[in-house]
């Protein structure tokens, strides 16, 4: 039977959940030694996985030497094995992720974010329902540990509330599953920590873009992308008009 990328990208990040789940299950790690295990014991799913459904395509990872291949390939998968370490070696916490996207022809086509902790895997088709918005003040994810200028100024202009939550690839498809109307980030990422998670938010309808409202770029040769934008579309000129005079 022949499976499509998004069946792929779903098989992938469900393999690697698993293994996740029952590392974390054994309680034999915690923490530190745990997030590390859990990084290598979840790349190795991955790559089987994807070497087995699409041996002639290059893979993009956190967790691998970057194949300088990529930059000429028609295919790349883009993967986070496991986003969010420091949650995950976190007894209860769920915010974290497995992110697995497809790049092709200058598009991420198809992706799957496993939310392990919860037992659910998002992708790109059937998108998630993007929820009715509840009427109040608007709710931002923003990092636990250092919410950026730029979040600080939406709160600010929208009298919106920050909400602190874990890993990159949750934060946005919070957004996607409605517990926060949008996600600001400044700092710095990596092209996997936001590539399979803004691919379902874009599937959902939500707005993606860069803090100056400029698309993001995958698959580029420099893996940095500094800064981000995930929300509802009827926010995204506010936000954005929120943000300027922070940048």
């Amino acid at each position: 039977m022949t499976i499509d990328d998004v069946g792929v990208a779903r098989r992938a990040a469900r393999a690697a959940a698993d293994v996740l789940l029952e590392l974390r299950g054994r309680g034999e790690l915690t923490g530190r030694a745990l997030g590390d295990a859990g990084d290598a014991a979840a790349q190795r799913a991955i790559l089987a996985s994807l070497t087995a459904d699409r041996p002639g395509d290059i893979v993009f990872s956190e967790e691998a030497v970057d194949d300088p291949r990529r930059l000429q390939a028609d295919r790349v998968w883009i993967v986070d094995p496991l986003d969010g370490t420091r949650e995950y070696g976190e007894p209860g916490r769920h915010d974290w992720a497995v992110h697995v996207a497809l790049w092709s022809a200058g598009e991420l086509t198809a992706a799957a974010v496993a939310l392990p902790g919860l037992g659910e895997i998002l992708v790109t088709d059937p998108a998630p329902e993007l929820p009715t918005r509840t009427p109040g003040r608007v709710h931002v994810a923003v990092s636990r540990s250092r919410p950026p200028a730029e979040a600080s100024a939406v709160a600010a202009v929208l009298d919106a509330e920050l909400v602190p939550l874990g890993s990159a690839g949750y934060k946005t498809v919070a957004v996607a599953r409605g517990e926060v109307d949008a996600y600001v980030h400044s700092g710095g990422q990596y092209q996997w920590d936001s590539a399979a998670p803004v691919a379902i938010a874009r599937a959902a309808g939500l707005t993606t873009c860069r803090l100056d409202g400029s698309p993001l770029v995958y698959n580029d040769p420099d893996p940095w992308l500094p800064d981000l934008v995930v929300c509802r579309p009827e926010l995204a000129d506010r936000i954005l008009d929120a943000i300027v005079p922070a940048a």
